[in-house]
């Protein structure tokens, strides 16, 4: 065998080895992810529900909702039940899709659906509840989950959705507890 078959052939194996590792790898690696923060508000249950359960009201505490000022968004139904949709379009920050109101237990919990449509295609689950700790303190708590399809969950090797997800949650809550609690001072 000639030096240069040879070279191509070593090239050829090293290129399947590059490309069949990481698949191989990816059958593997988890594909579903949860992410979950909490914050305490000084303010009753009642009425932290009655904010959060208000799909646009996100829009003012929301860390999504401020990286595409000229967003163009779309609302359906009544907002606060179930079946409430709203809807974005925006930059590539944002991308567009829109979030589904699929369940409300009242005075306890929200929860939807989101859909992605671009950049890519995606669906996740996010809910948010309130827990009564005292009368003027409730636990409110944020939760994201989704699903990447194999061979997209290589990418959880490389970047981990609680830090990512979970940061933008956070400040979220913090944002929502800065409104709340300052309208108790009015």
């Amino acid at each position: 065998m000639s030096a240069f078959k040879k070279v191509l052939l070593i090239g050829g194996i090293v290129i399947v080895l590059l490309i069949t590792i990481p698949l191989i790898a990816a059958l593997f690696v988890k594909k579903d992810y949860a992410v979950e923060r909490d914050i305490i508000i000084n303010r009753p249950a009642g009425e932290v529900f009655e904010y959060i359960k208000y799909l646009k009201n996100q829009d003012n505490y929301s860390v999504w909702a401020t990286l595409d000022p000229d967003m163009k968004q779309e609302f359906r139904g009544t907002d606060g039940t179930v079946g409430f949709v709203s809807a974005w379009e925006g930059n590539e920050d944002v991308g567009k899709g829109e979030q589904t109101i699929v369940n409300i237990i009242e005075g306890e919990r929200v929860e939807c659906e989101i859909y992605f449509i671009e950049p890519w295609e995606a669906r996740a689950d996010a809910s948010m509840s309130t827990e009564a700790l005292f009368e003027d303190q409730t636990r409110v708590t944020w939760a994201f989950s989704s699903r990447a399809p194999y061979p997209f969950n290589l990418m959880f090797l490389f970047m981990n959705p609680d830090d990512m997800i979970g940061s933008d949650l956070g400040t979220g809550l913090e944002n929502l507890k800065s409104i709340l609690e300052g309208e108790s001072d009015k």
